[in-house]
């Protein structure tokens, strides 16, 4: 009996670690002693979809306007979202990023990951840590730099985003009080662009 039960208690664990989130990772099921084989055979079943290397959720899942950050939370728990991205989600931007910005400490190897697509900076690890943020989507942690800390590595990364978007985004993180004078000058002083920020921060103020 024992025999015929284990791959239907198996399965009833596997289901039980969605509970509250979208997405589960493979390695979740090392922690409970399953093997990651059952993974398969629920996906061949339809009870599960794979929604990346590694990564799984339930059929029909409907994600929110955050799953592709909390995707990238669930892969690689490290990276920090920036950039575009961050600025998208601080509602500091028009842009639509057809990439997941993160930040790693230099080094490290780009993620791989076939859903969503990244896009990867790498720094030294005392620029890594300042300005990180810790918020909760759809029950996962997603570590994401803060409002002033993201215009300050947008004017630094200028020549890939582009010098408009983030002329933008210092505009609207003054305008709707996101970050102060003071965050955004500690912050180009950390990302060595204090001299390119001066007159815009002089003019915004």
């Amino acid at each position: 009996m024992t025999t015929f039960d284990q791959p239907s208690t198996q399965t009833q664990r596997v289901l039980g670690l969605f509970a509250g989130k979208v997405f589960l990772r493979a390695t979740e099921l090392d922690a409970i002693g399953i093997p990651r084989i059952v993974l398969t055979r629920m996906v061949d079943a339809g009870l599960i979809e794979k929604a990346a290397r590694g990564l799984y959720r339930l059929p029909g899942s409907s994600g929110s306007e955050h799953e592709s950050l909390t995707a990238i939370a669930t892969k690689v728990p490290q990276a920090v979202v920036c950039l575009l991205s961050a600025l998208q989600f601080h509602g500091l931007t028009t842009q639509l990023p057809r990439h997941v910005w993160i930040t790693m400490p230099r080094g490290s190897h780009v993620p791989r990951i076939e859903y969503p697509p990244v896009k990867m900076i790498q720094v030294a690890e005392n620029a890594y840590s300042p300005g990180i943020e810790e918020v909760e989507l759809d029950n996962v942690r997603v570590r994401i730099y803060s409002a002033a800390r993201t215009v300050a590595d947008c004017f630094k990364h200028r020549n890939k985003i582009g010098l408009d978007v983030a002329l933008e985004a210092l505009r609207d993180a003054r305008s709707q009080k996101k970050a102060s004078a003071d965050d955004l000058w500690r912050y180009a002083k950390l990302c060595r662009v204090a001299n390119i920020m001066r007159p815009y921060l002089e003019v915004i103020g």
